[in-house]
């Protein structure tokens, strides 16, 4: 016979099932379904119960155990917190000195870079130097697309900006920084 709740089998003479303690509507020996009080299907789920308690059983720790394991538990909790407030304060710090991780913090010279655009100006060296990638593409362009015939264009181009960065007109490289001398 099966439990008509969940489907699971029972034993004829079973009234309740097993598996959801539902009644099974299962016949006694005289053919009459049986008859089951709330009284009796009490104390079948106490029995089960007890059943059940006295199968199971849980690991003893005792308190000392407890304790050692709490206490370990704690101390590494408790280190995670002191790495994430250091790790919260250096970025804190790191931040306010004005850094930021995207961009370079060396500070280009600006020696440097005006050499670069007097000496080489016609190939804009100095603008791949301060990180302005598109006016040195144009300049190197110019240069050997004319096949020279223009260079003296990015030459005075190139000049003029080696003055400007020399004198302090242009004093940022691409990204913002101030440049150092």
């Amino acid at each position: 016979m099966y439990c008509k709740q969940c489907g699971k089998p029972t034993n004829n003479n079973q009234d309740l099932c097993d598996e959801c303690l539902a009644k099974t509507n299962a016949i006694n020996a005289q053919g009459q379904p049986f008859v089951t009080t709330a009284q009796e299907t009490n104390s079948t789920h106490n029995e089960q119960n007890n059943n059940f308690n006295n199968n199971y059983t849980t690991p003893n720790y005792n308190q000392t155990q407890q304790n050692n394991y709490n206490q370990q538990y704690n101390n590494g909790y408790n280190q995670q917190s002191n790495y994430n407030q250091q790790y919260n304060n250096n970025s804190q710090q790191y931040n306010n000195n004005g850094y930021s991780g995207s961009q370079n913090n060396m500070q280009k010279s600006k020696i440097a870079a005006g050499m670069l655009g007097i000496f080489l100006g016609s190939l804009g060296v100095h603008n791949f130097y301060l990180g302005y990638t598109g006016k040195a593409v144009a300049q190197l362009l110019i240069t050997l697309i004319s096949c020279g015939t223009l260079a003296v264009v990015s030459a005075i181009w190139g000049l003029i900006e080696g003055v400007m960065i020399l004198t302090g007109s242009i004093n940022t490289d691409a990204d913002g920084n101030p440049l150092g001398n």
